[in-house]
């Protein structure tokens, strides 16, 4: 959705501000697909959903693997709304796709998750790196998958996550290419925001860290990469998708890669300093 239909929305909704516009969108079948560049300015989340019998490990291995699993929201046991997170947020039906997870294989990629939810659910929502891409091009600071308008590239590493008890997995990491002087200047800006990621975990050398070809993303779209070029690699939240992929848990409810939750907390808020 442009940000005219956006504003039109905003408009026929009694004046919602642009992140509730955004959630109303998405909960009225207006918004599907990748949400980059949505209600700017405000922090975006990905999206975990676990049955409670779960939900104290994983939420142990959110807290070990605070990088790629930065946690920014959890909900009680079977209650859809995160108010901490918006006043008007449905967690069933606010995004812009979900995956359902049966022993570790989608199952299903529906519009919203109302027919699958329980009274036993937890939600966890992570922060995203939409948040540090707002201040990486306030620094003029080019983001290729924006400017050929596709999905970040996100891969699987050879990186092994610190377990929790059930959980365990290896590291997704998303990649943009960017010469080496803005290489050094996206580092410093995204450490300021350790609540959506932080700083790269890993620059150049793709084989290194297990990926054998940058031009096959395990998830998202591919980008050019320029010879001048360094791929940059900041750790990702797509990670619990992979862990769920390994652990294989009875039941999970996931966003797909690139449809997020837009929270109702500005960006700047997270800035550590």
């Amino acid at each position: 959705m442009h940000a005219m239909q956006l504003e039109s929305y905003q408009q026929t909704h009694n004046g919602s501000g642009p992140a509730l516009a955004a959630r109303l969108a998405c909960r009225g079948g207006a918004v599907r697909g990748s949400t980059a560049g949505i209600a700017p300015g405000y922090v975006q989340g990905n999206l975990a959903i676990l049955p409670q019998d779960l939900a104290t490990d994983f939420l142990r291995f959110c807290q070990r693997n605070p990088k790629p699993c930065p946690l920014i929201g959890l909900s009680d046991p079977g209650d859809p709304r995160l108010p901490a997170l918006g006043e008007d947020l449905d967690i069933r039906t606010d995004l812009a796709g979900y995956r359902v997870w049966r022993d570790g294989e989608i199952v299903d990629e529906p519009a919203d998750v109302l027919a699958w939810w329980r009274d036993d659910l937890v939600a966890f929502v992570l922060g995203c790196s939409f948040s540090f891409e707002e201040a990486l091009t306030a620094e003029e600071i080019p983001l290729r998958h924006v400017e050929e308008g596709v999905r970040v590239p996100m891969y699987r590493t050879n990186i092994d996550c610190a377990p929790a008890g059930r959980f365990s997995g290896k590291l997704v990491v998303s990649m943009r290419p960017l010469r080496p002087a803005d290489a050094i200047r996206a580092v410093q800006i995204t450490s300021r925001f350790p609540a959506v990621h932080g700083a790269p975990v890993h620059i150049g050398l793709p084989q290194a860290i297990g990926i054998a070809d940058i031009a096959q993303p395990d998830y998202g779209d591919p980008v050019t990469v320029r010879d001048d070029e360094l791929p940059v690699f900041w750790a990702c939240g797509v990670t619990p998708q992979s862990v769920i992929a390994a652990v294989k848990p009875p039941f999970a409810i996931t966003h797909q890669p690139g449809s997020m939750l837009v929270t109702d907390i500005p960006n700047r808020r997270l800035a550590a300093f």
